[in-house]
């Protein structure tokens, strides 16, 4: 039983460990991010009188590609100008599908205005869409452009200030996809299809006609550009900024302030792959063509607006005389559910994409708990109940091992006096208190580190489920029942007003509310089921520990306290039938009572 304890208290000390990030460094972080959210929407609203000129709005482009420009907006400083106006400027395209509203610029063919219609800043119904994509005349402009550099021969070619002219429908749906036009003064013409499907994949597919008389080279490029550096979670357990897959590396994930340090990362060449931006629940990637290789990059920019952009350059291509090429790049933007992205890999054939979404080093454990999590959810309807299904599909698995683990536990119980009997007989002598020990356990067959399985097992369902509510949109205000109206937040309850009787607000740190006292209580009469701990050391750690954990893991997402509470109960349960069926007695009523019962007063010496 003393190597349990011991393993209880490493456990416990790891997670204080976590936990004191999650309280002083990840919770402050997401305060100012939804602050800063909440300042941004009413900045957006005021601004709505607002003037800028949105139509040759600050061109974002990276200085190393040919026909880049320096970022600033003519008429004025750069990135002033309210959204409605920059969008209200120029001509435009209507985006307008199931999940996605916005339009494209015909100025550059940039896709700089996106709104999510499935999701919300917050759980309120009236709050805000999530606006993803803005135009450059903005200050959190964001955006996504595709076009081409071209030589003396060529001529003028699709770039970042490239007027495009819309052939037919100027409304692109699932149904109807788009056709952009630009003809150059050399007689290239380029014919861009734009397509999007019922979510959130973008299909550009460009022919360019060669009329000049002469073959000509030109090379595709792409760029996810992006003004203002965003809020951040800072927690290590995900990742936020540039990232991609490409070349012999592989997989990138490169934070902002990596990128402000060394200025540019550039990876070797590929021949597929994708590469963009993520943020916790949304992200923007490119899929470039497969026909040529393509040099990607990761850079900072700092001259008149620091910005950060992920960009590509495929290798030159050759466009005879009275030919014509064609070029598809696929554009991601939108919420990273998992069975969207999944499909985008299979069916698009898209080299690692499931990696946009970070699962972690133990993706083999985090991935299939999302998968039972998702499967139970869509039989019971509510993601809370399933949480608790999963609970008991794990408990299930590894029933077995649990069960014998409690039988060694048990029987451990049984031969107590005898271990404390060694104690007291080789007090002074630690070696032979340890060798007579081994020798009980050896005569009596009990191993005394089987108790730990049923922790061991605990751990990484814990992690896998807290990396589940935590990078998983599916998680993102799905509701459970009464006061829970989003799994991934914490109890928003506390004990300090009484749960909301009391007219006052209590700080982050004090938000104790009904699920972690729950779970505090039930991990209480969890440890209160052994014998308490004869050293007074030991025996303090393990009356504190449920009052530590509960103030622990009040900041962590009520799914994941539900989970630990339910968990504990059904240990519960599971640890005194099988000390019944054992013959062992079950110290919950005495450990109780004891606590009540004043202890006798220590003799003067």
């Amino acid at each position: 039983m003393e190597n349990n304890r011991n393993f209880f208290i490493t456990i416990a000390l790891s997670i204080l460990i976590l936990t004191v990030w999650q309280v002083f460094y990840v919770n402050p972080k997401i305060e100012s991010q939804r602050e800063q959210t909440r300042l941004e929407t009413e900045q957006a609203e005021a601004d709505g009188a607002a003037k800028a000129d949105g139509a040759t709005g600050a061109p974002a482009v990276n200085p190393d590609i040919p026909g880049a420009a320096p970022a600033d907006v003519p008429g004025g400083p750069a990135g002033q100008g309210g959204r409605d106006d920059a969008l209200a400027g120029g001509g435009r395209v209507v985006i307008d599908t199931p999940r996605l509203a916005g339009s494209i610029n015909l100025t550059g063919g940039r896709i700089d205005d996106l709104l999510l219609k499935d999701y919300r800043v917050t759980v309120e119904k009236n709050s805000p869409n999530i606006e993803l994509l803005n135009p450059s005349a903005v200050p959190n402009a964001y955006y996504v452009e595709i076009g081409y550099v071209g030589s003396e021969a060529s001529g003028q070619v699709p770039s970042y200030d490239t007027v495009w002219s819309v052939d037919g429908n100027a409304k692109l749906t699932p149904q109807n996809p788009v056709v952009l036009t630009f003809t150059n003064d050399k007689g290239l013409t380029f014919k861009r299809t734009v397509a999007v499907d019922s979510d959130y994949m973008f299909t550009l597919s460009d022919t360019i006609e060669n009329a000049s008389g002469n073959a000509v080279s030109i090379s595709n490029y792409g760029r996810v550009t992006r003004f203002e550096k965003p809020q951040t979670t800072g927690i290590y357990v995900l990742h936020e900024g540039l990232i991609g897959v490409t070349g012999e590396e592989g997989l990138q994930e490169i934070d902002y302030s990596d990128v402000e340090e060394d200025g540019k990362i550039v990876p070797s060449k590929s021949s597929d792959g994708w590469l963009g931006m993520t943020d916790k629940y949304w992200a923007v990637a490119m899929v470039p063509s497969g026909k040529q290789a393509f040099q990607p990059r990761f850079v900072y920019l700092d001259d008149n607006r620091s910005r950060y952009q992920a960009d590509f350059l495929s290798d030159p291509m050759v466009v005879d005389a009275g030919g014509s090429a064609t070029v598809e790049t696929m554009v991601f933007a939108g919420a990273k559910e998992v069975s969207r992205v999944d499909a985008y890999e299979e069916n698009r054939q898209i080299r690692q994409f499931d990696l946009l979404i970070d699962w972690g080093w133990f993706y083999f454990i985090t991935k299939p708990m999302f998968y039972l999590i998702d499967w139970l959810y869509k039989l019971l309807g509510n993601f809370g109940l399933a949480i608790l299904a999963t609970t008991v599909v794990v408990k299930l698995i590894f029933f077995p091992l649990a069960n014998k683990s409690y039988k060694s536990m048990a029987n451990m119980k049984k031969v107590q006096p005898k271990m404390l009997e060694i104690r007291e007989k080789y007090a002074d002598d630690k070696m032979k208190q340890q060798q007579a020990m081994m020798e009980l356990y050896k005569t009596e067959k009990i191993n005394p580190l089987a108790g730990c399985w049923p922790v061991l097992i605990q751990i990484p369902v814990f992690f896998a489920l807290y990396k589940v509510l935590y990078v998983t949109i599916e998680m993102r205000h799905a509701p459970f029942f009464g006061w829970i109206q989003d799994l991934a937040a914490p109890d928003p309850t506390s004990i300090f007003n009484l749960f909301g009787l009391l007219p006052y607000d209590v700080p982050a740190f004090l938000l104790i509310g009904v699920w972690p006292l729950i779970m505090g209580i039930t991990m209480f009469l969890q440890m209160r089921m052994n014998p308490t701990p004869p050293d007074p050391t030991q025996a303090m750690i393990f009356n504190w520990m449920p009052v530590v954990f509960t103030f622990m893991l009040a900041t962590f997402p009520a799914g994941l306290v539900i989970y630990w509470a339910w968990n504990n109960f059904l240990s519960i349960l599971q640890q005194g039938v099988i000390m019944k069926r054992q013959g062992a007695k079950i110290e919950l009523w005495d450990n109780l009572g004891g606590l009540f019962k004043k202890k006798p007063k220590q003799p003067a010496e």
